[in-house]
C-alpha cells in the first residue's frame, strides 16, 4: 500500500507539468525565423521521448486518480482509443519508407492522447493541471512570445479560452485578467481565424449564464442538438452541389480582410472570406474514393492523395501524398475511415450530452456546449495533433463525463475555479471535502483522494 501511495504522489507532482511541455511543443512548428540555434529546440526524437513520457504518465494516472462512478459512460471512449489502436497497428504493416514511419509515430501521440479523458474525470486532477499553468506556463508566455510568430499566441494560451467558461465564478480581478488575455490574443492577430474564433465562441456562450433563469435545459439541449447536426447538412449541401458554406465570397458583396501575419511572420492583409477549405474536402474524399480506404482509413502512416500540394511533398517522400490536413474530422476519416468517424462523433455527442442533460450546474452546461461547437468547428479545423489545443478539448471532455464534476452546485464551481488562482479556496474544497461523506480522512493533496472522489 505505501508502495502505490508512494507512486500515486509520483504522479501527482509529474502530471501537471506535462502542460508546460505541450504547451511549449504545441508552438515549436510556428518559430520566427532568423533567430540563431532557436530551431534546434524543434528535435523530434526529444519530442517523441516527451509525449511518450506524457501518455505513459497519463496512463498510470487513469490506474490511480479515475473516478470509477464515471466507467458507465466510458465505453465510446474506450472504443474510440481501441480503433485508433488498431489503426495505429494496421500502420505498422503499410508503412513503407521513412517519412511512413515517423507520420505514424507522429499521429499515434495524438490519436493516443484521448487516454487523458480518464484522469479528466478527476476534478481535482484538471484543477491542478490549470493551476499549474497559470503559475509556470503563462509567466513563461512573455519569453515564448517573442520567438514565435502572432498568430501560435493562441495556441500557447488554449488553456485560457477554456477558463473564459468560467468566467462568472471568478472575483473581479482574475476576470480582468483573463480578458485581458483575451483581447490580447484576438487583437494581436486577426487574421488568425481560429484564435478569434476560440476565444471568441467561449465569451458569446456566457450569455447562457446570465440568462440561466430563464433559458431551460431543453432549449439548451436544441442548441447542442443543432450543432451536431448543422455541419451534417452543410457537408450533404455542399457535395450535392447545392450550396457550399465555405464560398462566402461569392454570397457577400464586399470582401472582408484583416490584418495578420505569414509564415515569415511579416505582417499582411488576409482575407477572412476566402475559401481555403472546399478543395480540401474534394482532395480528402477523392483520394479515398479512388484508393478505397474510406471504410477502415489509410492509417495514421498515409495521408491523402493531394494535387496542390503534391509536387512540394513529392520531392521529400515521392509521393503526391499529404499526410495531414488543416481540417481535423478529414484527417480522422484518412487515418481511421468511416468508423472513425463515428466512434469521433459519439465521443462528442456523449460527453455534451451528459454536460447539458445530467450536470446540476449552469458552468458544465455551458461546457457541454462548447464541446458540441468543437464537433462543428473540427469540420473547418481543429487538427487533432498531439498540442495544446487538442490536450484541452481531451480535458474538457473528461469533465463532461467527469459524474463529480456534473454533480457540484454552483457554488461549488465556484471555489473550484477560484481554486486555480487561489490556495485558500483549495483549503476550502478540502475542509467542504472532510464533511463530504465520501470522505473519512484529511486530504493533504489531490494524490490522496480515492478514486471514487474524483
Amino acid at each position: 500500500m505505501n508502495r502505490v501511495n508512494e507512486n500515486k504522489q509520483i504522479v501527482s507532482h509529474i502530471l501537471p507539468i506535462s502542460v508546460l511541455l505541450i504547451a511549449i511543443y504545441s508552438v515549436l512548428p510556428h518559430l520566427k525565423t532568423g533567430i540563431p540555434m532557436i530551431h534546434s529546440l524543434n528535435n523530434t526524437m526529444v519530442w517523441w521521448i516527451f509525449s511518450f513520457l506524457i501518455l505513459f504518465v497519463f496512463f498510470l494516472s487513469k490506474i490511480y486518480f479515475f473516478d470509477k462512478r464515471n466507467e458507465g459512460n466510458m465505453l465510446i471512449v474506450w472504443l474510440f482509443l481501441l480503433w485508433n489502436l488498431v489503426s495505429i497497428i494496421r500502420g505498422m504493416f503499410v508503412a513503407e519508407i521513412y517519412w511512413d514511419w515517423k507520420g505514424l509515430i507522429n499521429n499515434a501521440m495524438a490519436l493516443l492522447l484521448p487516454i487523458v479523458i480518464f484522469s479528466a474525470t478527476n476534478k481535482m486532477i484538471v484543477q491542478s493541471l490549470l493551476s499549474f499553468f497559470i503559475k509556470y506556463a503563462l509567466p513563461l508566455f512573455i519569453v515564448v512570445a517573442l520567438i514565435i510568430r502572432t498568430d501560435a499566441f493562441g495556441f500557447y494560451l488554449m488553456p485560457i479560452s477554456i477558463l473564459l467558461l468560467f468566467l462568472p465564478a471568478l472575483p473581479r480581478r482574475q476576470k480582468i485578467f483573463l480578458l485581458l488575455i483575451t483581447l490580447f490574443v484576438i487583437g494581436v492577430d486577426l487574421g488568425a481565424r481560429s484564435n478569434v474564433i476560440k476565444f471568441g465562441v467561449p465569451l458569446l456562450l456566457l450569455v447562457i449564464y446570465f440568462l440561466k433563469d430563464k433559458i431551460t435545459v431543453k432549449w439548451i439541449e436544441g442548441v447542442r442538438l443543432f450543432l451536431f447536426i448543422i455541419p451534417i447538412v452543410f457537408f450533404v449541401l455542399g457535395v450535392t452541389d447545392i450550396f457550399n458554406v465555405f464560398k462566402m465570397d461569392e454570397y457577400l458583396e464586399s470582401d472582408y480582410s484583416a490584418v495578420g501575419v505569414d509564415l515569415e511572420g511579416n505582417r499582411t492583409e488576409v482575407s477572412v472570406t476566402a475559401d481555403t477549405r472546399t478543395f480540401l474536402y474534394e482532395e480528402v474524399l477523392g483520394s479515398a474514393i479512388n484508393n478505397n480506404y474510406w471504410l477502415l482509413g489509410r492509417t495514421p502512416a498515409r495521408g491523402n492523395d493531394s494535387n496542390s500540394f503534391g509536387i512540394e511533398i513529392f520531392e521529400l517522400t515521392g509521393r503526391y501524398e499529404r499526410l495531414e490536413n488543416e481540417i481535423g474530422l478529414a484527417n480522422v476519416f484518412t487515418w481511421t475511415g468511416i468508423i472513425g468517424v463515428i466512434l469521433y462523433f459519439l465521443l462528442f455527442f456523449n460527453s455534451s450530452y451528459l454536460a447539458v442533460n445530467k450536470s446540476k450546474n449552469v458552468f458544465v452546461k455551458i461546457l457541454g456546449l462548447y464541446v458540441a461547437f468543437r464537433w462543428l468547428y473540427s469540420w473547418i479545423e481543429d487538427v487533432n495533433n498531439f498540442n495544446l489545443n487538442y490536450f484541452m478539448l481531451m480535458i474538457m471532455m473528461g469533465l463532461c463525463y467527469s459524474e463529480s464534476f456534473r454533480s457540484m452546485t454552483n457554488k461549488d464551481i465556484v471555489i473550484w475555479a477560484r481554486g486555480i488562482f487561489d490556495m485558500r479556496y483549495i483549503r476550502l474544497q478540502q475542509n467542504l471535502l472532510k464533511k463530504n461523506k465520501y470522505a473519512n480522512k484529511k486530504y493533504g493533496s489531490f494524490a490522496n483522494l480515492p478514486q471514487q472522489e474524483g
